[in-house]
């Protein structure tokens, strides 16, 4: 473990967030600029008065770092939300629920790439402020980001299995929830049990054939963004109100949550307005830091975190994607997984064996197998810790804590730990339901937001808030590591997929709040079809290219005509294979060593 570094420490007694002392300036297209501008302000930044003509961000004893974020390459055709999400699948994906491409509704592409800017600002001024003459580890004083990396990023592991040795072992056909109760309450299940599921239905008296046929795509709806369950199903729920329906919930151990509106989420999240997306709280004070020996070796030589080692016991896609990323920036990544391997690793499709969406998120971690319910092997973990950097998990809540496993318990071993938790709820809602995607996706009106005026409101298959509280995750570690290196003392962070979620839903809470209609109008997003596929407009010409009738043309010329009347658009994609040969693409997708898709990083660092 690198030992943190005393000048800045020594210097800046009073620092208490990350940024503290520094300043910054921002430029570039607002949409994308508005989160790298709240969170540095969060992290402790100041505005800095007059015109930076980039993303800058210095002072406080560090060199400048500029950052430039983009919707794409020049000359691509994407240029704002709509064409980004188009080209880069995220329609594609977003619409198999619905059997065609649909947009979303809300900016999910640009406040990823405002997380990702920021991310790339704090990788560069960790690798200042641990200094060394390491020659693996190069000065980064230049980020870049686009938003059609972070669409490649956000389907990543759809794209894997579109390109995996073998065929989805489940239909990708449209259907899924939300279900409608008896008295019109529109409620999001969820289980992880085969059981529960059962037993729900069959206190809501479902047909035995529908309730077997119904659990595997409902159970695979994580990784397909579908899920064509018996119709029957959702006339079951139909027959019953809302109340019995929460009965059978509590008789079998499943969970519903009702789909709530923007309006009702801006008056709750008015009560704790200002809250960050993440927390950082120092490790116990006054316990001197202990100095490690750095690692011999990186994985990623000339990255800002080379020889930092990233401990991580995560599981499907939150905690794993974050500690993806972080490997991605030099840091050496360790799996903690349970005897016998981490069973996601056979989950289909596969390549050369091996789950082509494992290992989107997994790949070039080493893995080490531990039994954390047996005390020698938590003993072992313990160790690990103690040579780690970074420890990160996202078990359920209060696990760590039983298991002893917690922050106070690590920092007994290692005072300079960076003990990172990416969890659903961060304890905040008194009534939160289970922290999973799609629950919390209802709770806070997400699934509103996605759709525009006039359709049902559905949370999205697409697991985008697993994707966004993953970089949330890496936010959150690296400006722990920062604080670290500015305090010389360990730090707890936290993130959520809450937290996630009001980070997207930010401009639409503001107009609820301020009485405004917070959902996009009739149509919005909705690409136009072609003879033999699809056209999506760019925002701003979405209305005058809905008046062309592009039926009876082929996509090349439909875009061709629309071009000539000056209005830009691009051709939806909707075969992910095809994203590897894409033109439009500012990075190239590659195959890893097992044959798997691979998207590229989603900065550049120079």
């Amino acid at each position: 473990m690198a030992p943190p570094s005393t000048r800045t420490s020594t210097t800046y007694t009073s620092v208490r967030r990350p940024l503290d002392a520094l300043r910054f300036g921002i430029e570039g297209p607002p949409a994308l600029t508005r989160v790298v501008a709240d969170h540095l302000r969060r992290l402790g930044a100041r505005a800095s008065d007059g015109d930076a003509g980039e993303i800058a961000v210095g002072g406080g004893g560090f060199a400048p770092v500029t950052a430039r974020t983009a919707w794409g390459g020049l000359g691509s055709g994407i240029e704002d939300e709509a064409t980004a999400q188009a080209a880069t699948g995220v329609m594609a994906v977003h619409g198999r629920r619905h059997g065609a491409p649909r947009g979303l509704g809300v900016d999910y592409l640009a406040t990823a790439t405002g997380v990702l800017t920021v991310q790339g600002l704090l990788a560069a001024l960790i690798g200042q402020a641990r200094g060394g003459s390491e020659s693996r580890r190069i000065p980064v004083s230049r980020v870049s980001t686009t938003a059609d990396r972070t669409g490649l990023l956000a389907v990543s592991q759809y794209l894997a299995a579109a390109g995996a040795d073998e065929s989805e072992s489940v239909e990708l056909s449209p259907g899924g929830p939300p279900f409608t109760s008896a008295d019109g309450v529109l409620f999001e299940l969820e289980t992880l049990d085969p059981g529960a599921w059962a037993a729900f239905w069959r206190a809501l008296d479902g047909p035995g054939d529908a309730i077997r046929a119904g659990w595997r795509p409902f159970q695979f709806r994580y990784a397909t963004a579908c899920a064509p369950f018996p119709a029957e199903l959702h006339d079951v729920t139909r027959r019953h109100a809302w109340e019995r329906i929460r009965w059978a919930a509590a008789q079998s151990g499943a969970e519903v949550c009702r789909v709530r509106t923007l309006a009702e989420r801006a008056q709750e999240a008015g009560e704790d307005s200002g809250v960050d997306p993440w927390t950082m709280t120092p490790m116990r004070p006054g316990k001197a830091p202990v100095t490690k020996a750095p690692v011999a070796a990186s994985p990623a030589p000339g990255r800002p975190l080379a020889g930092l080692t990233v401990l991580e016991a995560g599981r499907r896609i939150q905690a794993p994607l974050a500690a993806h990323l972080l490997g991605l920036l030099g840091a050496r990544v360790i799996r903690v997984e349970p005897p016998g391997g981490d069973p996601l690793r056979g989950m289909p499709p596969a390549c050369d064996g091996i789950s082509a969406r494992w290992l989107a998120l997994n790949r070039g971690k080493e893995a080490v197998e531990i039994d954390i319910k047996a005390s020698g092997d938590r003993r072992r973990l313990r160790e690990l810790a103690a040579d780690a950097d970074v420890f990160l998990h996202n078990w359920a809540p209060g696990k760590a804590a039983e298991l002893r496993l917690d922050a106070e318990h690590l920092a007994d071993a290692n005072p300079s730990l960076v003990y990172a938790y990416t969890g659903g709820w961060a304890g905040r809602l008194a009534d939160a339901p289970m922290g999973t995607d799609f629950m919390v996706q209802a709770r806070t009106a997400v699934g509103e937001a996605i759709h525009p005026a006039g359709e049902t409101p559905a949370p999205s298959l697409m697991t985008l808030l697993d994707v966004l509280g993953g970089l949330h995750g890496t936010e959150a570690v690296l400006a722990g590591l920062l604080l670290r290196e500015r305090t010389s003392h360990g730090v707890r962070v936290e993130s959520s997929l809450l937290g996630a979620a009001d980070t997207l839903l930010a401009p639409a809470l503001g107009a609820a709040a301020s009485g405004s209609d917070p959902r996009r109008p009739a149509g919005f997003r909705h690409p136009l079809p072609t003879a033999d596929g699809w056209i999506a407009p760019s925002d701003a010409c979405a209305a005058a290219a809905a008046a062309y009738d592009l039926r009876g043309m082929c996509t090349e010329d439909a875009l061709d005509q629309l071009r000539s009347h000056g209005l830009t658009a691009t051709d939806v994609t909707t075969d992910l294979t095809g994203l590897a040969h894409d033109p439009r693409l500012s990075g190239s997708i590659s195959r890893d060593a097992h044959g798997a898709p691979a998207v590229p990083d989603p900065w550049s660092l120079a």
